[in-house]
């Protein structure tokens, strides 16, 4: 049996039978941007999911935002060890930026139990009380985006944005419609679909694009 054994080979397949799929369905891509363009197409190729082209909304000053940081020291907060191990630790070497998931520490279980929320929120919390510029990255806690929503102007000075995917059918849609509509630089995907996968594609998208690829 004969099949492709590269696996940059195996992507670069994929991406063109992405835009081949794309132009032969008549709609495009929402923006003329590459580096969008490259989002929607990692997304599409992570969730074989073409609805991601209506539904995945990017904030036109999150990409500036993400650019302007990349050299500077920040710390990327995801909700899960999921996405977390899925964000590319060689891509992410490339910048000054470290990643922290804080959802599985006994001290998030011990706050989460003392002031009866999720761990997510309370992960959200204890991020929240370290210094220095932040990106969160959430894929399937609603409860941390409407956490971070919950904050004012001042406490959201330092973050770089937020990417929210959370999939669900409990908060997730109503958490990315939220967010969607507040004015903090955001990606996120409407409606019920999202996860780790995606999260982790979002961010490997733009360090690919952004820092170069280095896998």
């Amino acid at each position: 049996m004969s099949y492709m054994k590269n696996p940059m080979g195996i992507e670069t397949k994929s991406f063109q039978i992405i835009d081949s799929l794309i132009r032969e369905s008549g709609q495009t891509y929402p923006s003329d941007d590459l580096v969008v363009q490259y989002i929607y197409k990692r997304v599409i190729h992570t969730s074989a999911d073409f609805d991601y082209l209506d539904n995945l909304k990017i904030h036109p000053e999150f990409i500036d935002r993400f650019k302007e940081a990349l050299s500077s020291p920040l710390t990327i907060y995801t909700d899960t060890n999921m996405v977390k191990a899925g964000i590319n630790k060689k891509a992410l070497a490339l910048t000054p930026w470290t990643l922290k998931c804080f959802v599985a520490d006994e001290a998030t279980a011990q706050l989460a139990k003392t002031e009866n929320i999720t761990r997510s929120m309370a992960a959200i919390k204890r991020a929240l009380s370290e210094p220095g510029k932040k990106l969160f990255v959430v894929g399937n806690a609603p409860t941390a985006i409407f956490k971070l929503l919950e904050y004012d102007a001042q406490t959201q000075s330092d973050w770089l944005g937020i990417i929210g995917v959370p999939v669900g059918f409990v908060g997730a849609a109503e958490s990315k419609e939220a967010l969607y509509h507040s004015s903090l630089p955001s990606i996120t995907a409407l409606g019920r679909k999202g996860g780790s996968n995606v999260a982790a594609a979002i961010i490997n998208a733009l360090l690919y694009q952004l820092k170069g690829r280095s896998e």
